[in-house]
């Protein structure tokens, strides 16, 4: 498995699991992972976009990759990181990283999110202020 780095100027969440997040094994589910992933999505781009930006456009998700690698335990605090990368039409590859309080990986993902004309219900190619607003910088 090759570790996904995040850029300098990566979106950042922070998540402190409930209660209900452990499993019986005594850890973060695997499922709250995925939910903390799509999370950092959803925070990232309203974030860095208006109101008035984003009313045209939604975002649904195509395929999901996740690997998991360190557990999370209770009362343990976790940072998860995003950012886009290839763009590829209507869709962008999203990268997220969820570390420890060691700063060790406990689970990443590399997400294809398409884009959604919300008039049209139908994908649209990410438009260029999107690309510019989310493509990470060098």
């Amino acid at each position: 498995m090759k570790l996904f780095e995040p850029p300098r100027d990566a979106f950042s969440l922070t998540f402190q699991p409930k209660a209900s997040d452990i499993d019986a094994n005594g850890h973060v589910n695997n499922v709250v992972y995925l939910s903390w992933i799509q999370d950092l999505a959803i925070a990232h781009w309203e974030a860095w976009t208006s109101d008035e930006q984003r009313a045209p456009w939604t975002w649904v998700c195509r395929r999901h990759e996740v690997d998991y690698r360190r557990e999370l335990l209770p009362g343990e605090t976790a940072t998860g990181y995003t950012w886009v990368g290839e763009l590829k039409g209507p869709r962008f590859e999203r990268y997220a990283r969820i570390d420890g309080p060691d700063g060790e990986m406990c689970a990443q993902s590399r997400t294809d999110w398409v884009l959604i004309d919300i008039a049209a219900k139908r994908p649209a190619r990410v438009l260029p202020w999107m690309v510019e607003r989310f493509t990470p910088k060098a």
